[in-house]
């Protein structure tokens, strides 16, 4: 998470990002998180209105929450990601209830497949935080076909997980020369980004609710098992931890609007619908 080198070429300085960015999701166990946003693949899905027979690919599917969404409407599914372990966290999910998915380890940035291969790609979450922005978007719209969907969901800049980021960047300096992530999350962004291919893009802003026994209850699931967390706290020491801890659970509790001692904690995020020309 640290500041490449600016010795690098712009090319090789995100070659590095994305090698760092891999290591921090493998760190932890994502899935743990992952699994309590299964609605927003749900909500997805319904977007896209998904058709039974349909060829979907989800990309950067992380453990799978729009992949089962997609697979228990009957869609032929394609589930990737870069991270290995994380698909065979959605593989067991999928042969739990018996959903027949295909799971491919694959780059948002680099997908192994055709032109035109898919009615449907999708992604919650996960390509949003690819390095280079313009060539995943590339990819989504080169792997749908003409008259096909891409559905995202993606976190706002003033979303709770917006800030949290942003709280990280306050204590590691985020990577030279690569954009936000929460980009993705304006419908600015995503025109600049989809525009040129899209015949339409339906943008609607969504809230997801983190749903904890307490604050603390929330930092010690995501500092044991989000990657991007976990590796913040152990790249910090003595008081620079101590005051990131206070900063991230001051941010929790301004948030929180259980009105109990729980943690009820709503996020923003964009859910994009786009039309393939």
């Amino acid at each position: 998470m640290s500041a490449v080198a600016t010795a690098f070429s712009p090319a090789a300085d995100l070659a590095a990002v994305k090698v760092r960015q891999q290591a921090a999701w493998s760190t932890g166990n994502y899935a743990v998180v992952g699994t309590t946003l299964q609605i927003v693949g749900e909500n997805l899905c319904e977007a896209l209105d998904l058709r039974a027979g349909s060829r979907v690919l989800d990309v950067a599917a992380g453990n799978g929450n729009a992949t089962l969404a997609a697979a228990r409407r009957w869609c032929d599914v394609t589930s990737t990601d870069y991270v290995a372990a994380l698909l065979d966290a959605g593989r067991a999910r999928a042969e739990a209830e018996g959903l027949a998915v295909h799971f491919q380890e694959a780059d948002a940035e680099s997908l192994p497949f055709d032109d035109a291969s898919f009615d449907v790609v999708m992604s919650t979450f996960g390509v949003m935080f690819t390095p280079n922005q313009e060539q995943a978007a590339s990819e989504l719209m080169r792997v749908c076909k003409p008259g096909g969907k891409i559905g995202l969901a993606n976190w706002t800049p003033d979303s709770f997980i917006g800030q949290v980021f942003k709280t990280i960047g306050q204590y590691i300096a985020p990577p030279a020369g690569v954009k936000s992530p929460a980009l993705w999350g304006t419908e600015t962004r995503i025109a600049e980004l989809m525009g040129g291919h899209a015949a339409r893009i339906v943008a609607t802003r969504r809230e997801f609710f983190f749903r904890y026994r307490s604050p603390a209850h929330f930092i010690d699931v995501f500092r044991t098992y989000y990657g991007p967390m976990n590796k913040a706290f152990a790249a910090l020491e003595g008081e620079r931890q101590a005051a990131f801890l206070n900063d991230l659970t001051a941010l929790i509790e301004s948030r929180n609007v259980s009105g109990d001692s729980t943690l009820v904690l709503p996020s923003e995020y964009l859910e994009i619908v786009v039309e393939r020309k």
